[in-house]
């Protein structure tokens, strides 16, 4: 009862900051191309960027867009930067985020941005010759061709933008109908929000579900009649909505560093180290292989300091022959320290992720869905 009085402002301010974007009273607008948004109503650990990498295969992959210009813009979480910036891959985290630097990174043909302004941001990367009298421009890179498709990394609370294409994703291990609002649960929005999505994924799922518990499971995010076969259901406001379930594919230990030993990645022993949201999922696909025999936990978005880096080091002292790994994510964080001791870059190994969907059938339902929603963009 206290944590629900505890809990009523920031209820209060939520509802009715939504509703006064939902009534027109404050203005949300809309871009001249095509925008997929990638949310979430948790705060962290639903797995976006695997998410927006695997949207943009998709993109990529596909006939209709594979040619074209295609754009990410992200906010860029704890960037020291300001305004818009252009993601280039020999930047670094503290610069643009560690995430917008990872799809970069990987994806060096896309135009990645941040800004956290987000309808500031769509309007540059549609007319990219405003920076070069604009003030917000910052300097930097900022040479880039006109987008014709964006995907907003994160954008789903950001009001002011309305997004063409909204895609939710929901972390199986946490139901939104059993979390509470922050501080005293995960959710930094209302679970309400989700009659928005276009799509929502069920993400971190195991490999295999059977139909009745996918039925079950779209109960619970109040999606009525769903089919297996189909992937829809009804919402609370009788929208037809794709419910699809995903899961994570962890990949073979990569060197973070040129001068990776990958004899190390042989050894039975392991030393961690994470920033993210949750590492569960991590330690117990490196415990198959693995006796992991020290573990360093950081915060999310971790910045990893000279202190950091010795108690690690100190840690390979007691495992000499331990290899060393963390996420993709934090690898980008760890480059951004220049001093890295040659023993310890010798050892240091980035264990990268990626989404699947469960089923052939769930991934042509996907691909199906988004493209033929971005045919139907008005004026295309």
């Amino acid at each position: 009862m206290i944590e629900k009085v505890l809990l009523w402002p920031y209820y209060f301010t939520l509802k009715l900051r939504h509703s006064l974007y939902d009534k027109g009273i404050w203005k949300s607008f809309k871009v001249n191309a095509p925008t997929i948004c990638i949310g979430n109503i948790t705060a962290g650990g639903t797995g976006k960027t695997p998410h927006t990498e695997m949207i943009l295969r998709t993109l990529q992959q596909s006939e209709e867009w594979g040619l074209k210009e295609i754009a990410v813009l992200s906010r860029g979480h704890r960037r020291k930067s300001h305004g818009f910036q252009q993601v280039t891959s020999q930047g670094s985290s503290a610069m643009f985020g560690d995430e917008p630097l990872q799809i970069k990174k990987k994806f060096p043909g896309i135009t990645v941005a941040v800004d956290r302004d987000r309808v500031e941001g769509c309007h540059y990367l549609l007319h990219p010759e405003a920076l070069q009298t604009d003030k917000n421009a910052r300097g930097g890179e900022n040479s880039f061709p006109k987008a014709d498709i964006i995907v907003l990394d994160d954008a789903f609370q950001h009001r002011r933008l309305q997004a063409y294409y909204n895609i939710i994703l929901v972390d199986y291990n946490r139901p939104l109908y059993k979390d509470r609002l922050l501080p005293f649960g995960r959710l930094r929005d209302l679970p309400e929000r989700l009659v928005q999505a276009d799509v929502i994924i069920v993400t971190k799922c195991p490999a295999f579900m059977e139909d009745w518990e996918k039925i079950r499971w779209a109960e619970t995010l109040n999606i009525r009649d769903f089919s297996p076969v189909s992937c829809t259901g009804k919402n609370a406001e009788n929208k037809t909505t794709t419910v699809l379930f995903s899961t994570i594919q962890y990949q073979p230990l990569e060197p973070v560093y040129e001068d990776g030993d990958v004899r190390f990645t042989y050894s039975n022993r392991l030393i961690l180290f994470t920033g993210i949201a949750k590492d569960t999922p991590l330690r117990r696909f490196l415990s198959d292989k693995y006796h992991i025999v020290r573990r360093f936990t950081f915060l999310d978005h971790h910045k990893y300091t000279r202190h950091d880096i010795a108690a690690i080091r100190k840690a390979t002292r007691y495992w000499p022959t331990a290899v060393v790994a963390t996420t993709e994510k934090d690898s980008q964080r760890v480059l951004d320290y220049k001093r890295v001791p040659a023993d310890l870059r010798h050892r240091l190994f980035q264990i990268p992720i990626s989404v699947a969907f469960l089923s052939e059938h769930e991934k042509d339902v996907f691909e199906r869905t988004l493209l033929d929603a971005l045919r139907a963009f008005p004026g295309k």
